[in-house]
């Protein structure tokens, strides 16, 4: 098994096309895509972001960070929201992106793996003190 993300993109003509949805109907279809997932046994994680105009981009292209409040201005694509599937193969995380209730032009899904353990040098300090962690996390968790 892999976890891959699927990652909601959108557009400015998309989220004008959204706003015309009836909101109830959106979040029914939505319901019933992640109940699909959640009873096929593959959904990890997902949410929805806030409106743009809530969030903020830091930008490393200087020596010194710059922030910029949003919106964003021109805005060709918005990262909207995720879901994380554990899946047997990218095919089958492409399955599951493909029936997501999206429309709308330019709206996509990016499908990314998640990295895991694995794929980074075991006898780096660093990587065993995340794993570290993250036992510390899943022992407070119970």
């Amino acid at each position: 098994m892999a976890k891959y993300m699927l990652i909601m993109r959108g557009t400015d003509e998309g989220q004008a096309a959204y706003e015309e949805m009836d909101f109830t109907e959106v979040i029914a279809a939505m319901g019933r895509y992640n109940e699909s997932m959640m009873n096929a046994g593959v959904l990890a994680a997902g949410e929805g972001l806030s409106d743009a105009s809530e969030g903020a981009v830091v930008d490393f292209s200087t020596d010194t960070p710059v922030v910029t409040d949003g919106p964003y201005g021109e805005t060709k694509e918005l990262f909207n929201g995720f879901w994380i599937v554990d899946v047997a193969s990218k095919e089958e995380a492409i399955e599951w992106a493909k029936r997501a209730p999206l429309s709308g032009a330019g709206t996509k899904l990016e499908v990314r793996r998640v990295n895991g353990p694995e794929d980074f040098p075991q006898d780096d300090e660093w990587i065993q003190k995340e794993q570290g962690w993250r036992e510390e996390q899943a022992q407070r968790a119970q």
